[in-house]
């Protein structure tokens, strides 16, 4: 037996419908049983995107299973309408945020982590682990593949929708609130470790010629053993930290600059 449910997303949930569903309820036919979480799935919208569900006008949660004739209405993160009282389904922001990257994003885990932000990355992690590490250890996963988000388990991922990695910095930032928290040169950007000051005469025989002759000041990772100093690198990875933080708040005060580590 089916059932005939009438379903509208909203906001930015649209983006993930195919054009000819956008921004219109769409009448479906479901098997009895189903819940919102699978019948928001089955058209392609992974349930960590999802915050608030509104069946008839009532706020329902993800096993809430659809009858006939209902109406249900879907909202994003930051998406959902001024009524009371709701059922949020997303988890509440942390107050500091972890994250966990699928293997396409490693130039977006380098740039969050210039940014201060703790984030797991590796080229071989595979699907399995990238699940458990975000339920394992609270982390938020990132990641442009919609099907990992589906995963049951998974109860808090965002999927990214920028292809540029200076854009998905941004994306990331305000999906998520985070300009306040960004602490720029604080962490190793090949393996996440947080970086400590460290004496010029321990490191000094790692240093090229002029480094040891021009500079005084450096970082080391005490993960990996990675040296850290404010060179050339160091102006052009400011530069785009300064960029980023134009993008994600346009009217930033201009004496506002990150400090260097």
């Amino acid at each position: 037996m089916h059932q005939r449910v009438d379903v509208r997303f909203y906001a930015d949930l649209n983006d993930l419908l195919p054009p000819d569903r956008r921004g219109r309820p769409i009448t479906l036919e479901v098997a009895a049983g189903t819940t919102v979480k699978d019948l928001a799935e089955s058209i392609g919208v992974p349930h960590t995107e999802i915050d608030v569900i509104l069946v008839n006008g009532e706020s329902v949660d993800f096993g809430y299973r659809v009858r006939d004739g209902d109406s249900v209405s879907v909202y994003p993160v930051f998406g959902a309408p001024d009524v009371s009282p709701l059922v949020r389904l997303s988890p509440r922001p942390m107050r500091e945020p972890r994250f966990v990257l699928d293997v396409h994003l490693g130039r977006l885990a380098r740039i969050l982590r210039l940014l201060g932000f703790d984030c797991v990355w590796r080229n071989d992690i595979d699907d399995d682990e990238l699940a458990a590490i975000s339920t394992g250890e609270g982390r938020i996963l990132l990641t442009r593949d919609r099907g990992l988000l589906k995963r049951a388990k998974i109860a808090q991922g965002y999927l990214v929708k920028e292809t540029d990695r200076r854009r998905q910095a941004i994306e990331i930032l305000r999906r998520f609130d985070l300009s306040g928290a960004i602490a720029p040169f604080g962490r190793c950007l090949a393996c996440n470790g947080q970086l400590e000051s460290v004496a010029k005469a321990v490191v000094e025989d790692r240093l090229p010629i002029r480094t040891r002759r021009d500079y005084h000041d450096f970082r080391m990772c005490p993960d990996c053993g990675r040296v850290y100093w404010q060179g050339s690198h160091y102006e052009r990875l400011a530069a785009l930290v300064e960029d980023i933080c134009r993008g994600v708040m346009p009217n930033r005060p201009e004496d506002v600059h990150p400090q260097g580590r």
